[in-house]
């Protein structure tokens, strides 16, 4: 290291900077005489007056050895620990990201690589006006040796690339005419954006719904999926904490923008049409794919939605969303009418709403368990009726084949090591949706006195009747000979083995009887909640290694609870909820995960197929998003974000 001594006795020396210009540009390097009280925004003065003038506003000093941006200007070169052998980048902060969004399109976007994570992606989703960024964020798309191609391969995949950071469709352009400039202001009551400058002159592309793709093509991308190979792909989240740069992503490396956490809230109609297009395409690649498991009945009928998506999508204009249902402020009047059941003048009004059902409830572990039954049935045999009260919570999962006159309820019930599953069983759908609807309510907190009652036992029947594949009554079945379609695009290819096109053909036509007066966001909306309602929705899994554990095992996190799962057979062992935490740390050091539940229960694991980090932050990114209210503004308590995420690393 070369210093030299002033007269002062200050110590100087020469720092090395490389300079990136614009793109195919060289860069180029610059060596300053520095001293270490040498202030950033300083040490940025002196290499700007040393360059060609031109506008250096968007960059910023990148360290290489530390992996980190010297955004502190007001921060000295002693400060940061920076000396002769420092090897800085003055680089841009905003760089090309090649984005595949869940529509499976991939788009060129500038991004911020020296925000975090969490930040970027709220930059990304507001230049594509998806509203709640906070439930998505960006993955690594797993290696796959097989997907490894040749130039001239990677290539012709870029042909469908859309380049948002140029102005196409204008004279003898083809694609949507881009403005860079976008500025919105939001009102805080509810978020809404009162002024902005649109992404896109015309209808946003993003908000249609893409075409399926023929079966040879989906042959191809298809590839079953064991628990393990699940675990690894959900490895790739990236930290949300940690800034692009920081995490090795390079200029035009390919990312997904996905739905990361399955809480979507306040999903509306009217102002976001792009957001449930692509949660419905999130959710659609996830079924083709067999990312998630469903029954046939189940397979049958997301291909009547998307059968029907397909059809309105190729058919209709371009759609208003001016007269759509506010969905927040309908579930917000129906919580502003909640009763309960005190007072004689409601117990009067369940009297007349009594139903008493033959039911046959089953203990899995216990045939019978009545002890079980009653912290979460009870019955008020006055009024012939039954009522569900929450006990310490439940989990309602439903076990149905409408086929096969199955109407089957799960409920899982915490206690102090896990959870206890009892099933209900219902005669018909009429009681399954009633005593469903119930179930749900009591999982919540609520009676079936609460105002919400009838209209979810609506939804229930509504939903069983588009699983049924036989025609609604008085309606004719579809004449075959008159209707085109390509069965086999709208199933996964695995089933559309199993049967004859012509057969599989009727079949979803058949199903597609119950859904043929729905509009084209109502089919979205439909196919989002029967994704929902999926037994395995919304799971991510993990390899881990339990303290006092000598075997590998799946760790699989929700909105709401983590289930330990026996890797060789794929059933669950445990259950903890969310609700039960008392407080969650990480041992650094090991990389270990430690929570503590109520009633003196403990687990600790350390994580094997990803790092620590991305499991904690699945844990405390659910309790953030526990938080939101619709009576709060649309800023977000990023803070709140990293402390329950961060770990205190």
């Amino acid at each position: 290291m070369f210093c030299m001594v002033s007269a002062h006795g200050e110590t100087s020396w020469e720092l090395s900077v490389q300079v990136d210009q614009k793109a195919g540009d060289e860069s180029m390097k610059f060596k300053l005489r520095v001293k270490g009280d040498l202030h950033i925004g300083g040490l940025m003065l002196k290499l700007v007056e040393k360059i060609t003038p031109q506008d250096w506003s968007d960059h910023a000093l990148w360290w290489e050895q530390r992996k980190c941006w010297l955004l502190k200007t007001h921060w000295t070169l002693d400060k940061y620990g920076i000396q002769a052998d420092a090897d800085l980048r003055y680089t841009p902060q905003h760089k090309p990201l090649l984005l595949q969004l869940p529509n499976m399109k991939t788009i060129k976007l500038t991004v911020s690589f020296s925000s975090v994570v969490f930040k970027a992606v709220g930059e990304i989703c507001r230049i594509l006006n998806i509203r709640r960024s906070e439930e998505l964020s960006l993955l690594k798309p797993p290696d796959d040796p097989s997907r490894k191609k040749k130039k001239k391969d990677k290539n012709s995949a870029n042909d469908d690339l859309w380049d948002i950071d140029l102005l196409s469709g204008g004279p003898g352009g083809t694609g949507p005419m881009y403005s860079k400039t976008m500025t919105a202001t939001y009102d805080p009551e509810n978020g809404m954006p009162v002024s902005a400058t649109c992404l896109w002159f015309g209808e946003n592309p993003l908000a249609d719904s893409q075409p399926n793709l023929p079966p040879a093509e989906l042959a191809k991308m298809f590839q079953p999926l064991s628990l393990v190979d699940k675990a690894i792909n959900n490895a790739g989240w990236l930290d949300s904490s940690r800034s692009l740069m920081e995490q090795d992503i390079q200029d035009e490396e390919k990312l997904l923008l996905r739905f990361k956490y399955n809480v979507f809230f306040d999903l509306n109609p009217k102002y976001d049409a792009i957001r449930i297009t692509q949660l419905y395409e999130q959710a659609r690649w996830s079924i083709l794919l067999e990312e998630i498991d469903c029954t046939e009945e189940e397979m049958l009928m997301f291909a009547s939605i998307q059968y029907h998506i397909c059809k309105l999508t190729m058919s209709s204009e371009p759609l208003d969303h001016s007269n759509e249902p506010e969905i927040d402020e309908v579930e917000a009047a129906l919580s502003n009418l909640e009763v309960t059941l005190e007072g004689g003048h409601m117990d009067r009004i369940l009297a007349k709403k009594h139903f008493f059902f033959f039911l046959a409830v089953l203990n899995q572990a216990q045939k019978t368990n009545s002890a079980a039954v009653q912290r979460v049935l009870v019955c008020i045999q006055g009024h012939h009726h039954l009522l569900l009260q929450e006990q310490g919570g439940c989990e309602v999962v439903p076990d149905v084949n409408v086929t096969d006159k199955k109407f089957g309820i799960k409920l899982l019930l915490p206690v102090a090591d896990g959870m206890n599953e009892v099933y209900i069983r219902c005669d018909n759908e009429t009681q399954y949706a009633k005593w469903k609807a119930a179930c749900i309510l009591a999982s919540k907190g609520k009676t079936m006195a609460y105002s919400s009652y009838k209209s979810e036992v609506r939804n229930i029947q509504s939903f069983l009747q588009m699983k049924s594949l036989a025609p609604p009554p008085g309606q004719a079945a579809p004449d075959l000979d008159t209707m085109e379609m390509n069965a086999e695009c709208f199933v996964s290819p695995r089933y559309a083995k199993k049967h004859k096109t012509k057969q599989l053909t009727a079949r979803i036509l058949e199903a597609h009887q119950n859904i043929a007066r729905l509009s084209l966001m109502e089919a979205k909306m439909r196919f989002i909640q029967a994704w929902q309602s999926l037994p395995e929705f919304g799971i991510n899994y993990y390899i881990v290694r339990f303290k006092g554990s000598k075997k590998d095992e799946i760790l699989g996190i929700s909105y709401n609870r983590m289930i330990r799962i026996d890797m060789s057979s794929g059933l669950p062992v445990t259950t903890w909820r969310f609700a039960n935490m008392k407080q969650w740390n990480v041992n650094w050091e090991i990389r270990q995960v430690t929570i503590e539940f109520d009633q003196n229960v403990s687990i600790a694991f350390c994580c094997l197929s990803c790092d620590c980090k991305v499991v904690h932050e699945f844990i405390g990114g659910y309790i953030f998003l526990s938080t939101r209210s619709k009576d709060q503004n649309e800023t977000l308590d990023e803070d709140l974000f990293h402390k329950l995420t961060g770990g205190q690393e």
